[in-house]
């Protein structure tokens, strides 16, 4: 089974577009997969989305934090496609929320889990392609993905995954995947 990790990195902020409900007009700056049947690592600029939507629309799976209500939605301003019909998805945002009834973010969920979180944020992207710093944007997103694919495979193979709750308490939850 080829599972695809998958994370992007906007070029602008909600702010910037006129509201969360503009996701389209984010624009890319960078999108990350890893492929568990290619075993790699690709980073795709705006220039190579198209490349980018190809690689999820072939994986048996796409895990992702978010990734329906955020990653597909700004890749939707590139696509005519549906991404969500299209693509197997595996959000692990929608699946904590179902479980837990609350939106842990994914580092309070690494740190809590692995005893390691996230090396920036989103904010931070988008400050580095402001400046035209992308190997740092290309940096930050593997590694979102590294985090991403390491909660999900910790998950898989142990049946529960753990976050801080709103009182600093540590809360564990049952997944199935």
């Amino acid at each position: 089974m080829n599972i695809v990790y998958f994370d992007l990195e906007t070029q602008r902020t909600a702010n910037d577009v006129g509201g969360w409900d503009r996701k389209r007009d984010m624009g890319m700056s960078l999108g990350v997969t890893y492929s568990t049947g290619l075993e790699e690592y690709r980073i795709y600029r705006e220039a190579r989305v198209d490349e980018l939507v190809q690689q999820l629309l072939k994986a048996d799976l796409v895990v992702g934090f978010n990734v329906i209500n955020f990653d597909y939605e700004v890749l939707m301003g590139y696509t005519v496609l549906d991404l969500p019909h299209y693509v197997r998805t595996l959000d692990l945002l929608v699946d904590v929320e179902r479980r837990v009834g609350s939106k842990p973010k994914l580092d309070n969920i690494a740190q809590t889990t692995l005893g390691f979180g996230k090396t920036a944020d989103g904010i931070d992207a988008i400050k580095w392609w402001r400046e035209r710093r992308m190997l740092e944007i290309a940096e930050y997103c593997c590694y979102d993905v590294k985090v991403t694919k390491l909660v999900h495979e910790y998950g898989k193979q142990n049946g529960e995954l753990f976050y801080t709750d709103k009182f600093n308490r540590k809360q564990r939850f049952e997944v199935a995947w």
